[in-house]
């Protein structure tokens, strides 16, 4: 028997791997597994090579769970002492003297760098047993023991055939993973696509009512999983099974993606674009990846775009470097071309599938544009690669690329400034009036109404020249794009002022929400009265709801115009039974109004040029009690308008009509309305 200490600088090893992988301590299964595998697949390339002459026989590696142990047995390459010597006790550490003090507050590549993977198992066991015996002729079965302290004993032992079993005795704490459901569990998510067969347990079958364990071994892994097969040899189901596999709950995919690269690095595997239903089945970490068939993590933020995250699937290289518990990576140049292969091989089959099928490209535009906007406006170098493939939707229902849509509203859809206007909405049901009345303009009106369109919207305004993007109701229409055409007849001023009163004193208090009323000649076929709201405000507010720092935009009213069309009968009957109606009361006020400013402008013209000093008091005095009287006189008037207007049922309909249409009439106010329209048919 030999005993020793394993070859550290330091007695306390054990207590750092510990400590420094006990977040991720269920990785130990996946190491220790892998090593089998790696024993198992050495054996078979010896074999290959003629080097070894004996029988494989059944390479299957088993893991089994008893009361206090978890054993992993291979029947792959195995060891002699003097190896187990060299690659257990002897640690290969680069610099091992300053390991413990170079690493102490670093867990970023301790077991993946130094070659530890063997010594995860100390993260849930006491003690550690390897049982094994090489594949070399003559050699003697051996067994190693340790138990956590740097003492090992090595000796003699009897095995009947070459392999390696490692027996972990659990420790107090970890004796969840003595559960066979958990270790199913870890099995299934790091070791199903393994490429040599791992046995658990027995399979299953339901005899007499009950489930009894039957002689065929339960196999959790796919030797050879469908990203390992060339492209050629699978059909169209074979991938949807395949991701039925990965997501069990999930719709069929719109398409995939199959990679397959050797160099400058080596990487393989699938990505789909998922069917997204809404917001919430928007989830990142839905790829998987895998180091030569090896689950590492499925956060694939730096080896995947950003924007790619949100595809579904499984991406294989050995080339990407990891570290410890393999589950979080480092940057490398590997990495970055990577990142920009798997950029230009999506960007190339979406280009291929619109090319060759834009009819089915278009059937699933509105599923796909997620990704496609998600990535215009991630990654910079996406939009010369996609702007190409990205698709405006009208609100008939029609697509079109940038350019196509370009040439359809350059001749009607250009300002006197030269600008082109592409005017959008946001819902064809709740814009709908606006969106004919564009359209009665011979307009085009695009529907963007995705979670990602308003800082699209944004974007393609810098990208474009001389263009901007105009929602349909945020004007009337004949300000929505301005050529300098006849307008009606504008009212005068008092005119205006008077129909701006009565409205305006009858318009609901809702909360954060501000209303102007101006008058404005549209031409008597139009509506009586519409409600627009500022573009720039309104997407202002909108972007506060998805991009961190703007939030103070959020906080403000949303500002509304209501608009009044002063050409329309209804407007024009408002005004003159107003003026009839008013009149008496109004005169005496107007009439001290108008003195009123013309005292007010003597005294103004009397102090031009002088400084404040050489102003008499009692001019200041006069000129502050001209002010308060003034302001006292258009509260009367005010109130003379807002008494006529509260008792007319016409004005309340109208207004009730503009917020009816913009969805802003509800509770008490919609039943008011809908009894005044009873009243009034």
């Amino acid at each position: 028997m030999q005993k020793g200490n394993i070859g550290v600088t330091t007695e306390n090893i054990f207590p750092v791997i510990k400590k420094f992988l006990y977040s991720d301590h269920e990785i130990f299964l996946r190491e220790l597994v892998s090593n089998a595998v790696d024993a198992t697949q050495k054996l078979k390339t010896l074999a290959s090579k003629g080097e070894f002459k004996g029988e494989l026989g059944d390479l299957t590696i088993h893991v089994s769970v008893d009361k206090d142990t978890i054993t992993i047995s291979d029947r792959g390459l195995g060891l002699t002492a003097e190896e187990i010597d060299k690659y257990i006790n002897q640690i290969a550490f680069s610099g091992a003297n300053d390991f413990l003090e170079k690493y102490k507050d670093d867990a970023n590549a301790i077991i993946g760098h130094f070659g530890l993977g063997f010594y995860s198992a100390f993260m849930v066991a006491k003690k550690v047993e390897i049982l094994s015996r090489s594949y070399r002729e003559d050699a003697a079965a051996v067994r190693w023991t340790c138990d956590g302290s740097p003492e090992y004993t090595l000796e003699e032992a009897d095995k009947a055939g070459r392999g390696t079993d490692i027996i972990l005795h659990v420790d107090d704490d970890c004796k969840e993973f003595l559960e066979p459901s958990r270790i199913q569990e870890l099995l299934g998510k790091y070791c199903r696509f393994l490429p040599v067969s791992i046995a658990f347990g027995k399979k299953k079958e339901w005899k007499d009512g009950k489930q009894v364990e039957t002689d065929e071994d339960n196999l959790v892994n796919d030797t050879t999983p469908l990203w390992t097969k060339k492209p050629g040899d699978l059909t169209d189901e074979d991938y949807k099974k395949f991701y039925r596999d990965l997501y069990p709950m999930s719709d069929e995919p719109l398409f995939w993606i199959h990679l397959n690269v050797d160099y400058p690095f080596n990487l393989t595997g699938v990505l789909y674009f998922p069917k997204i239903k809404s917001n919430i089945d928007l989830q990142k970490n839905k790829i998987q990846l895998y180091c030569n068939q090896v689950y590492v993590t499925d956060s694939v933020e730096g080896i995947v775009p950003d924007f790619l995250t949100l595809l579904h699937g499984v991406i294989d290289s050995p080339d990407i470097p990891l570290n410890v518990s393999r589950s979080y990576l480092q940057s490398d140049a590997n990495v970055k071309k990577i990142s920009t292969y798997i950029t230009k091989k999506v960007a190339d089959r979406l280009q291929s599938i619109f090319k060759n099928d834009r009819k089915d490209f278009e059937a699933k535009w509105d599923d796909l544009k997620i990704f496609i906007h998600y990535g215009l406006l991630t990654q910079e170098d996406f939009y010369d690669k996609a702007k190409n493939f990205t698709l405006f939707k009208n609100t008939d229902g029609k697509y079109f690329t940038f350019e196509e849509y370009q040439t359809l509203i350059k001749d009607n859809q250009t300002d006197k400034e030269g600008n082109l206007v592409y005017l959008y909405a946001t819902s064809k049901d709740d814009q709908y009036t606006y969106i004919d009345a564009a359209r009665s303009k011979g307009y085009d009106v695009l529907l963007m109404d995705g979670q990602l369109d308003v800082p699209m919207i944004s974007m393609l305004e810098r990208k474009f020249e001389k263009s901007r993007f105009t929602r349909v109701d945020s004007d009337v229409i004949d300000r929505l794009i301005v050529k300098d055409e006849p307008k009606g007849e504008e009212l005068p001023a008092e005119q205006r002022e008077m129909l701006a009163a009565v409205f305006n004193g009858q318009l609901p208090k809702l909360e954060k929400t501000e209303f102007h009323v101006e008058a404005q000649a549209m031409g008597e076929n139009a509506a009586p009265i519409v409600i627009t709201q500022s573009e720039y405000m309104r997407r202002m507010k909108e972007m506060a709801g998805i991009q961190p720092g703007m939030s103070f935009y959020g906080e403000m009213p949303s500002m509304f115009n209501l608009v009044l069309n002063s050409d329309h009968k209804l407007i024009k009957a408002v005004l003159d039974e107003a003026g009839s109606a008013c009149s008496e009361k109004l005169a005496p006020v107007e009439s001290d109004i108008a003195l009123l400013k013309i005292r007010q402008n003597e005294l103004n013209k009397a102090h031009e040029g002088k400084k404040d000093e050489e102003i008499p008091t009692s001019e200041k005095d006069e000129l502050k009690d001209i002010e308060q009287k003034l302001e006292q006189d258009n509260r009367q008037k005010t109130d003379i308008m807002n008494e006529y207007a509260a008792g007319n049922k016409v004005i309340h309909q109208l207004i009730d009509l503009a917020l009816l249409q913009n969805n802003m009439l509800r509770g008490e106010a919609l039943t008011n309305f809908v009894k005044r329209s009873i009243e009034l048919i």
